[in-house]
């Protein structure tokens, strides 16, 4: 049996897989970054070594450092967790040649399935029924633009050797397919070091549903049902739920067999997923669904899965990749109740969902049967070095009604401070009309996005109690009194007055505070009616507070850093911040420049100095968080300076690209 499992990963799987190993009595090592010196895996694994800098290229992709540390720690196998090095195969020989077990398939099943087209060339040998397009081998633009041409648009373009959304474009007409090409190929080279693409229909009304299967070493495969993960946008998944919603017992049973097809085909063991999709455009038929991918990992969305069947899928893992024969037969599983997973990140809905970095002041989930599968406590940070998932929120019920309504109840109740995060854009959506009757495909949240992004307005009393948290001039800890030093200075004549600048919506806004008694307070200044609004029996208790407004006594939980004020009210989260002054680049003219928004690498600069450019026309891509972003010009003007080179890295908030100001032109 295997006695000490290594976990190469870090995060939120990390910490999965060391829940499940203690549960069965076998002993974990952590391998950690240097940026993940304090990590929860860190804490909660029996030992832990350090392999490497922050960046991942560096650490948790430096099989020389991993194999060592299992050398060092006596560990007698490796468990790959998703991302990184979970479906490279010369990993996996490596990891055999050092004598240890790699918890997972093959190197020879991952590499059958880790190029796109050959896969589907494989597929369709197995008479698993594949999407309609190009998988060949050349790669000219004429050659893909003609294939195109030939398929008929809209198309898909995809990275072959990609996975997440990576590399994948989609093409409405002839003449954007060369500018999608490049930059798929791009974002391709980027993530997988291999930029060449096939070409697919696209399916105008489109379900991604995926089958769980399982393999042993023995040659059994069953699967585990099927997971909806239709919301999505950018092609990465959102929510994802099992069973498929409406899934007619014919489908479920043909697109069951195909993926036990799939995985028999290239002779598969341990844990996997395979991917279809499937034109909802009549409802769900059986003879309408398509391969597209398979994923030799153990998948984000596996939580679902676990609930519905009742199973431990990582233990699954550990004794098949022990040599195990399979724990049930397919007539032994079945499907109880419906289960719904939400991924939180920390990232801003309303700024095109833009990867987000900063520090969990504070960081308190819901209790009672909500699943948390997170790999962060309070106090840690969220860097722009690796992906920045807070943790996943599951919840399941005897219907899908009711595990959608415990989830957003439980999304409701989760409280994060120090960054901004999708937890009220998870909300909505768990609310929405069209994907709760689950009028599902994979444009519905792009269709809906204003209504799922749209900008909650604080009601008045939480922009009053925020105004007052940010002037420090805050009531005792444990009650109404106010100390004179908590205060600050007193007005000679008349009440303590404070002036509060604070930041709502990336507008600056002034405000007045003014103190009416030992718990009363008058706010007033933009946003507010005239004459302001009276708080009055203002308390606190740590991080709770009461006040009473127009008479009414409400509560809330408040938490102020030195940057922000957030208040969790009534299943919302409003952030309000603190401004800290002008930057150096602020203090140019406000349309002269573009800047990073976050610490990232430059990876094209496409205007040279003295180049004209247009409003919005791309001048910089670089990519953050596994992200790539278009920065554009602000206004039509003329290049002045260009101050990045490629592959520079660049910090957050600095200028990439000055245009010359508008009198010089003048």
């Amino acid at each position: 049996m295997i006695s000490k499992i290594l976990i190469a990963n870090r995060g939120e799987i990390a910490c999965r897989i060391i829940r499940t190993a203690r549960k069965m009595g076998i002993a974990t090592v952590a391998v950690y970054s240097e940026a993940d010196a304090h990590a929860l895996h860190v804490e909660m694994a029996d030992e832990a070594v350090l392999i490497g800098p922050a960046q991942a290229s560096e650490s948790y992709l430096k099989v020389d450092a991993i194999l060592e540390a299992a050398k060092r720690t006596g560990a007698d196998a490796i468990h790959p967790g998703y991302g990184f090095l979970s479906e490279n195969p010369e990993f996996v020989e490596r990891v055999e040649k050092a004598g240890l077990i790699f918890i997972g398939p093959s190197a020879k099943a991952i590499r059958a399935m880790g190029l796109k087209d050959a896969a589907k060339a494989l597929m369709e040998k197995a008479n698993v029924p594949v999407v309609p397009g190009y998988h060949g081998e050349a790669q000219e633009l004429v050659v893909l633009a003609g294939k195109a041409n030939e398929i008929g648009f809209p198309v898909l373009i995809k990275a072959r050797a990609g996975g997440g959304g990576k590399g994948m474009r989609k093409v409405d007409r002839q003449e954007d397919f060369p500018a999608a090409l490049s930059s798929a190929r791009r974002e391709a080279k980027a993530s997988f070091g291999d930029d060449r693409v096939l070409v697919e229909k696209y399916v105008a009304t489109p379900r991604h549903i995926e089958i769980q299967v399982f393999g042993d070493k023995h040659g059994n495969v069953v699967h585990l049902f099927e997971r909806d993960c239709s919301a999505q946008r950018r092609h990465q998944k959102v929510i994802e739920e099992a069973p498929a919603p409406d899934m007619p017992e014919d489908m479920r049973a043909a697109m069951g067999e195909a993926a036990v097809q799939a995985a028999k085909a290239i002779d598969y063991a341990g844990a996997g997923t395979v991917e279809f999709i499937v034109d909802a455009s009549e409802g769900l038929k059986a003879d309408r669904f398509w391969f597209m991918e398979m994923n030799t990992r153990l998948q984000v969305e596996h939580p679902v899965t676990e609930l519905i069947t009742g199973l431990d899928l990582v233990e699954w893992q550990i004794r098949v990749a022990d040599g195990e024969v399979l724990p049930l037969r397919q007539d032994q599983l079945s499907i109880n109740g419906h289960a719904v997973e939400a991924r939180i990140y920390a990232e801003d809905a309303e700024k095109g969902f833009l990867p987000a970095v900063g520090r969990l002041m504070h960081l308190a989930f819901p209790g009672g049967d909500i699943r948390i599968d997170a790999g962060v406590r309070a106090g840690d940070e969220i860097t722009p070095f690796y992906d920045p998932m807070i943790a996943k929120v599951i919840a399941h019920g005897k219907t899908r009604a009711e595990a959608l309504g415990k989830l957003a109840g439980a999304l409701g109740r989760t409280e994060i401070a120090g960054t901004v995060t999708n937890t009220a854009f998870l909300a909505r959506l768990c609310r929405d009309a069209d994907f709760a009757a689950a009028r599902l495909d994979t444009g519905l949240i792009d269709r809906n996005i204003d209504s799922l992004t749209e900008q909650a307005a604080a009601p008045d009393a939480i922009l009053a109690l925020a105004v007052l948290a940010g002037s420090g001039m805050v009531p005792s800890r444990n009650g109404p009194a106010v100390s004179v030093t908590e205060i600050g200075p007193f007005e000679i004549w008349g009440a303590p007055k404070r002036p509060v600048r604070l930041e709502i919506h990336g507008t600056e806004k002034t405000f007045q505070v003014e103190r009416q008694g030992a718990a009363s307070w008058r706010i007033s200044g933009e946003g507010l009616a005239p004459g302001g609004l009276q708080l009055d029996a203002v308390g606190r208790t740590g991080n709770d507070w009461s006040f009473s407004a127009g008479g009414v006594m409400q509560r809330c939980r408040l938490v102020s850093s030195s940057t922000e004020v957030a208040i969790f009210f009534e299943g919302l989260t409003y952030r309000f911040g603190k401004p800290q002054g002008k930057r150096t680049d602020d203090l140019a003219a406000g349309g002269d420049q573009v800047i990073s928004a976050m610490p990232g690498i430059i990876k094209q600069v496409l205007v040279a100095k003295g180049q004209d450019v247009k409003s919005g026309e791309p001048l910089v891509i670089m990519e953050a968080m596994k992200m790539e972003m278009t920065l554009s010009a602000p206004r039509d003007g003329v290049v002045a300076e260009v101050l990045v080179t490629v592959g520079a890295q660049v910090p957050d908030g600095v200028s990439l690209v000055m245009l010359e100001s508008e009198a010089d032109a003048a």
